[in-house]
C-alpha cells in the first residue's frame, strides 16, 4: 500500500521509499524514513497534498512523492 491511498486520521508505518537518493534525502531530513511511524492529518481537495506527522513534525507532501512511499496501515 502507498501513502496517497490514507486518509485523514490514518496511520501507518513506513515499510520503504522508492525514489532517488536526492528525494530520501529531503524526506529523511524531516524524519521521513523506513521503520518510522506516521499519522495522515489532512489532504487537499483531489488530494493532491496531504499533511503527515511524523516524529512530531508536521510536513506536506505532493502527491507525487506519497506515491512513492510504501506503508503498512495500521487498523
Amino acid at each position: 500500500m502507498r501513502l496517497h491511498e490514507l486518509h485523514k486520521d490514518d496511520k501507518a508505518k513506513i515499510i520503504r521509499i522508492h525514489a532517488d537518493k536526492p528525494l530520501k534525502d529531503r524526506l529523511a531530513s524531516f524524519g521521513v524514513m523506513r521503520g518510522e511511524e506516521l499519522t495522515v492529518k489532512g489532504c487537499s481537495l483531489a488530494k493532491q497534498t496531504m499533511e503527515v506527522e511524523v516524529g512530531g513534525t508536521l510536513i506536506a507532501l505532493r502527491k507525487e512523492e506519497a506515491e512513492k512511499i510504501e506503508i503498512e496501515k495500521h487498523e
